[in-house]
């Protein structure tokens, strides 16, 4: 991705993953990058952080989004994910 607002690195958790992006009267498809992270010192919150490529969008400028979750959100998170991942396995070995 050019011109990237996240630092990406070989800790970012998840890079080039399938994105989308809708609104009212679009819906675009670029690659996204996904990470997750928390303050190296004194960590209060885990950070959820979102970029679409933005070389790719026509509709959007450039930005990324984050979502602060507290030690609890981000475990409800997991917990959520955990179960909708056994769902897909579940149903892709049908």
């Amino acid at each position: 991705m050019a011109d990237r607002i996240l630092r990406v690195t070989a800790y970012t958790t998840f890079d080039l993953l399938d994105g989308r992006v809708e609104g009212h009267d679009f819906e675009e498809e670029a690659p996204a990058v996904l990470n997750v992270t928390a303050p190296r010192k004194n960590p209060d919150h885990v950070e959820l952080q979102l970029e679409m490529d933005n070389t790719q969008l026509s509709e959007l400028r450039p930005h990324a989004d984050h979502v602060t979750l507290s030690a609890t959100e981000a475990r409800e998170l997991a917990s959520e994910l955990e179960e909708y991942a056994q769902q897909v396995e579940g149903a892709q070995s049908e």
